[in-house]
């Protein structure tokens, strides 16, 4: 059968890329055509545009980017109709993926939704095109499931967290190997995972290398993304004491002492790589003060949004500085805080079931469309 993906950011490709191999297992004569990166392109098919060319963040760099986007959806639904899938997927990315899933419903293109849109933080308003144009939705976090049952949407099936696959499933590095390909000394390492956009990590890479003098025991390590040269890195690693690595985020986490870390996706696979945490955002100023308007959550984490109370110190705009950092980190790398944090872990990884979401959800697209 005939499989459209359509993954939009560093993470959907990430989790693209397992659930294609699992949709292999199950559909030996797969074709895949996708919007992704080079993990979903490693398993087989057509890349027909890089999440690297699709990424905008905040409120005004849409706005300044509309053109771009709009001729891209008015592509990309050129593209679907050309190579008629059985099966259209979308992989988070809402803004983008919603839309495409309104013309699909009317071209009667069946639609699955792996990795739901996060309506349950903002835009609570799109749970009636969600009724009206998405087939079935597969959910990766335990709440989801009971928030869209209690919406009386539809059934959804809760898979579990890829990230427990992806994890699991990773070519493992020693700690000694790490080191020794690396240059890095025996030092307790700290880790820095400032994000894969550049405004993104321009915003906080800055901040985080700031605290970095008052740690002299420790060597720092920005995680590079596989979406960025190094030639973009190069400016930040006038310090002795910061190194980098590109595209080897799990291998950092796997020998990290702590971490700063960009909320977002690696939030979580910090945490289920028992790594204590501070969690980092900043926004530019308008986008932060609509989303601070519109966005109701407690949290800004997925650790805490899972876990439902404050695990990780989350610092947000103003409250990312120097002075903030430098005490939050010193609390995470011993003592009591530390301990705690790691304690919570244990319960969050509970939490998110037994693994196994991409083959599960590869099993029940492919159920549904041979029948």
């Amino acid at each position: 059968m005939k499989y459209y993906i359509i993954a939009g950011e560093a993470s959907g490709d990430l989790h693209g890329s397992n659930l294609m191999k699992s949709l292999l297992k199950h559909d030996s004569n797969a074709e895949f055509r996708f919007w992704g990166g080079e993990l979903m392109q490693n398993v087989g098919g057509t890349l027909v545009k890089h999440y690297r060319d699709l990424a905008f963040m905040g409120f005004i760099e849409v706005v300044f980017n509309l053109k771009t986007i709009l001729n891209n959806i008015k592509f990309c639904k050129k593209d679907i109709e050309a190579f008629q899938p059985d099966a259209l997927i979308f992989i988070d990315y809402p803004g983008f993926n919603m839309r495409i899933a309104s013309w699909a419903k009317q071209k009667k293109i069946p639609t699955h939704y792996y990795i739901s849109p996060q309506i349950w933080a903002w835009k609570e308003n799109r749970i009636k095109a969600i009724k009206r144009d998405v087939d079935y939705m597969y959910v990766i976090l335990p709440f989801e499931k009971d928030f869209y049952e209690k919406k009386h949407l539809f059934p959804v099936d809760f898979v579990g967290h890829p990230l427990l696959d992806a994890i699991q499933n990773r070519k493992e590095t020693t700690t000694e190997e790490f080191r020794k390909e690396n240059n890095l000394s025996e030092k307790p390492i700290i880790a820095l995972l400032p994000g894969s956009r550049k405004q993104e990590i321009n915003t906080k890479l800055k901040v985080m290398l700031s605290v970095v003098d008052y740690f002299t025991d420790y060597q720092f390590v920005i995680a590079g993304a596989p979406s960025q040269d190094y030639s973009f890195y190069e400016p930040f690693l006038v310090n002795k004491n910061v190194h980098f690595v590109s595209n080897k985020t799990y291998d950092l986490l796997n020998v990290a002492h702590a971490a700063l870390v960009t909320s977002g996706t690696a939030t979580l696979e910090t945490a289920l790589f028992n790594v204590p945490e501070v969690v980092c955002y900043k926004g530019s100023w308008i986008s932060y003060q609509i989303a601070k308007r519109i966005i109701t959550l407690q949290y800004i984490s997925l650790v805490n949004l899972i876990m439902d109370k404050p695990v990780v110190t989350e610092l947000i705009q103003g409250e990312l500085n120097t002075k903030n950092l430098k005490a939050e980190l010193q609390k995470i790398v011993s003592g009591a805080a530390r301990e705690k944090i790691l304690q919570n872990y244990v319960e969050l990884k509970h939490k998110l079931g037994d693994g196994g979401a991409s083959d599960k959800t590869a099993q029940l697209i492919v159920s549904r469309l041979k029948n």
